[in-house]
């Protein structure tokens, strides 16, 4: 089955076509998975680069969100994950974040990655260098790396587990990177 035909099985049966046990309501879902009814299901494994921009001076409130029917969710707004009710019900959101890897973040990387010498060799800091070494590969082979890279760097350089986080090069990177994730 496709992904399409998937959206179309899950989306009917978040419409009630797959009858019993209840629906779906979801104000506003721009990516993501629903599944809803005996047996149904619903896949994502979409690739989206960034997040969508919103559109200056406008603002685009959630729509009203109906009730669903016995057993169902609602969801006033969905930027991606996965919704499930019903018996058998599956929904997976199995697609990457992507997002376009700045100049700006690729010189705090490397400006880190030249002080991490200093420090003794721990499984922590093999970690975080393997995690450089594929956000650098990202970038170059396709200008872009997966949020959950970026996520995880940053997290390996706030935690305060290591005194890397102490270095201006590491807080360079972490800066550059929450940037990117908000």
């Amino acid at each position: 089955m496709t992904t399409d035909e998937q959206h179309e099985r899950g989306k009917s049966g978040a419409e009630g076509g797959s009858g019993g046990s209840g629906g779906i309501s979801i104000g506003r879902m721009t990516g993501g998975a629903a599944a809803s009814g005996p047996g149904a299901t619903a896949e994502d494994r979409s690739e989206r680069t960034g997040a969508p921009a919103p559109q200056e001076g406008t603002h685009h409130p959630v729509p009203p969100v109906p009730a669903p029917g016995p057993g169902g969710i609602v969801i006033g707004e969905m930027s991606g994950g996965a919704a499930a009710t019903g018996r058998d019900a599956r929904a997976v959101d199995a697609s990457r974040r992507l997002l376009t890897v700045p100049p700006e973040l690729l010189t705090a990387v490397g400006e880190l990655r030249q002080d991490l010498p200093r420090f003794a060799r721990t499984e922590r800091l093999a970690e975080l260098d393997d995690e450089l070494t594929g956000l650098e590969e990202d970038a170059r082979r396709e200008g872009r790396t997966r949020g959950a890279r970026l996520s995880r760097v940053r997290e390996l350089l706030t935690d305060g587990a290591t005194a890397i986080g102490a270095l201006a090069s590491a807080a360079a990177v972490a800066q550059a990177i929450s940037q990117l994730l908000t």
